[in-house]
């Protein structure tokens, strides 16, 4: 089952802080990195293990994952049409034994 959508909901206009020049980066934790991405928390998990996924940071035993870093992996993975050359790359059916 996937998470519900997120909605984030503006801020009143005197809570606001000004826009700053340069973005700090924000840390998302598995379960919040999964749900930004849609993805189960789980499947972030294996990808870490055998590769694939976004980037990730440890902080001692913590597992983080910046926000630039998964919109960057997302972006990797954009595609027009299944019959794009590079789509077909990446999603080539290997079979047993095959490097």
């Amino acid at each position: 089952m996937r998470p519900a959508p997120l909605r984030p909901y503006p801020l009143p206009a005197a809570t606001q802080q000004p826009a700053q020049t340069t973005q700090s980066a924000r840390y998302l934790t598995n379960s919040e990195a999964a749900a930004f991405l849609r993805l189960s928390p789980r499947t972030l998990e294996k990808q870490r293990v055998i590769g694939g996924g976004p980037r990730f940071r440890k902080f001692g035993r913590r597992v983080m994952y910046a926000i630039s870093d998964l919109e960057a992996w997302a972006d990797a993975r954009s595609f027009e049409m299944t019959s794009d050359p590079h789509y077909t790359e990446q999603h080539a059916v290997r079979r047993p034994g095959e490097r």
